[in-house]
């Protein structure tokens, strides 16, 4: 009886902190399809959040927002004169792969008519098909 095989599968994959479950705020922003976010594009959006969040909502209060994606991998690019075989390339930007279901933001302190106007703000920036989820 050999004790050191766990399971049938040469690689044990094992999700402990999945993309696609609320964790921290009532509502959330959820991608429906694959796409790429890069550094930049990830600024604007939360940008976009911030302004319109101040623009909906008193001094006082405040929305908390967590950003739920990780940018993982780097671009690279060569110049437009290299020729073949001269190496990969410099780093130009970071970037994230969406998946579908994938939740991009979190949000809390806000009601469902606040959180569907920042939807809606962000959906028309955004180059991913985007949809409001609620706890």
């Amino acid at each position: 009886m050999n004790l050191f095989i766990k399971s049938q599968t040469k690689y044990n994959y094992k999700n402990n902190h999945p993309n696609n479950i609320l964790r921290k705020g009532s509502y959330g922003i959820k991608a429906i399809s694959f796409g790429q976010l890069t550094k930049s594009q990830l600024v604007l959006l939360k940008s976009i959040i911030v302004k319109s969040s101040r623009k909906i909502i008193n001094s006082k209060k405040s929305i908390k927002m967590w950003t739920k994606i990780v940018l993982n991998f780097n671009l690279t690019k060569l110049s437009s004169e290299a020729r073949m075989g001269k190496g990969k390339g410099s780093i130009y930007t970071q970037a994230s792969f969406v998946k579908p279901g994938d939740i991009i933001f979190e949000f809390e302190l806000c009601s469902y008519q606040q959180a569907q106007y920042i939807f809606l703000k962000v959906s028309k920036c955004c180059n991913l098909k985007l949809m409001l989820i609620k706890r």
